[in-house]
């Protein structure tokens, strides 16, 4: 019975489509058709197929009939009442055009959205699975670094830090390395500073106390020469005193300069006339080449110092007979002074070092001399403290050449 209404509707009231299935979708021909031949009751009932766009249901809206393949949108058909006898007997249902094609938007939208989702979630996994990665890495890296620091804080420079790659952590492990050697050369020069300033204040100290107790025993008698001799060996241990105190407070930045214009020549010749009697006694030539109108901005009492400290060195350790040689000159906006001695020389590795605290190069220049190995360090205070600079270089005579630089006074400089 169904069949049979439904050729019906089909053949006469929908309008006879003949639909035509091809592999990449439907098309749809229409043509007029031969009204059916009725059908006996007999005869078996052919398959029924429909329109893909076509559902029929019964009359409580049940769907009897639904198109083939995976559309089963119901809600989006127009249903149209099938009556017999004026009794409604069931519903053909069609979906439009219009509402098949929003609806396979809204399904494909839906399918691109799970997709996205799912893609999105990979990647916020893959995101955090990278970044746990990386930050665990970096995390090994800077514990490194703190552990290393935290060695440092507590003393222990021989700590370092593998440096490994090339990128900025690397190079921060390597200055770290480099920080860590330089504490430790300063850990060690510190060492050996304390060590030598106990060394040059125990010598006088003993010589100091061993008169003293002779004195006391009777095996020496009190006399001038006794006390000359104490008295030496205070005047030398004042000095070292003196010395360093003034070393101190060039590190402090507490060395006071009153600078006033000076002439630089005539603060040589000041010096050299103070120690005439040494100079006389050493049998040393002085050979003098001064510009006698170089003037500089300085502290007249330190640069005195700074001359008398040369000419001590020049004295001590220069061998008889033995010959200075004193140049001044202007050099641009810098006032020179060349200061030559004669033999014995130092070693190109020994010249950087000379202005070293408590340095000397070898037993020729030890502190049997009357050195204390500071002259040299508070002449590169002093010169520092001025604005200039000196090095040290071979001399033609055969010694030392220091070569130091003043800046001009303003008015010898326009």
């Amino acid at each position: 019975r169904w069949f049979n209404i439904l050729r019906e509707v089909l053949g006469w009231r929908v309008g006879r489509r003949d639909m035509r299935e091809i592999k990449d979708g439907v098309r749809f021909q229409t043509e007029e058709r031969v009204p059916p031949a009725p059908l006996l009751d007999e005869s078996p009932l052919p398959p029924i197929t429909i329109d893909w766009r076509v559902m029929l249901f019964d009359a409580d809206g049940d769907i009897l009939i639904q198109p083939p393949g995976e559309l089963q949108e119901t809600e989006l058909a127009v249903r149209l009442p099938i009556r017999v006898d004026n009794q409604v007997v069931g519903y053909l249902g069609y979906v439009p055009r219009l509402r098949l094609v929003q609806s396979l938007e809204s399904i494909t939208a839906r399918q691109q959205s799970r997709r996205f989702g799912v893609i999105g979630i990979g990647m916020l996994a893959a995101v955090l699975l990278n970044a746990a990665l990386i930050a665990n890495w970096l995390s090994r890296r800077l514990r490194a670094l703190g552990q290393g620091a935290t060695a440092l804080a507590r003393g222990d420079y021989g700590t370092r830090i593998p440096v490994r790659g090339h990128d900025e952590l690397a190079r921060l492990a390597g200055d770290f390395n480099h920080l860590a050697e330089a504490l430790a050369a300063a850990q060690r020069g510190r060492q050996q500073w304390i060590a030598d300033i106990a060394h040059e204040l125990r010598t006088p100290l003993t010589a100091l106390r061993a008169e003293i107790e002779a004195v006391q025993d009777g095996v020496r008698p009190l006399t001038q020469t006794s006390i000359a001799s104490v008295a030496q060996e205070v005047q030398r241990l004042t000095r070292l005193v003196e010395d360093l105190r003034t070393l101190s407070l060039s590190d402090l930045g507490a060395l006071t300069y009153r600078k006033a214009p000076l002439n630089l020549a005539e603060c040589i010749d000041d010096a050299l006339f103070t120690a005439r009697a040494a100079i006389e006694a050493a049998r040393l030539e002085v050979e003098l080449d001064l510009d006698r109108s170089v003037m500089i901005e300085a502290d007249e009492d330190r640069l005195a110092q700074v001359f008398a400290n040369l000419l001590q060195n020049t004295l001590r350790y220069s061998d008889p007979p033995a010959k200075l040689v004193i140049r001044v000159a202007t050099e641009g906006e810098m006032a020179r002074i060349d200061w030559e001695d004669s033999a014995p020389g130092v070693s190109d590795q020994d010249l950087p070092r000379l202005t070293e605290r408590l340095y000397r190069v070898d037993a020729s220049r030890s502190s049997s001399s009357g050195g204390s190995g500071l002259g040299l360090a508070i002449v590169q205070a002093i010169v520092t403290g001025h604005g200039g600079h000196m090095e040290a270089a071979h001399s033609a005579l055969g010694g030392l050449r220091w070569c130091i630089r003043f800046p001009l006074a303003a008015n010898s400089a326009a």
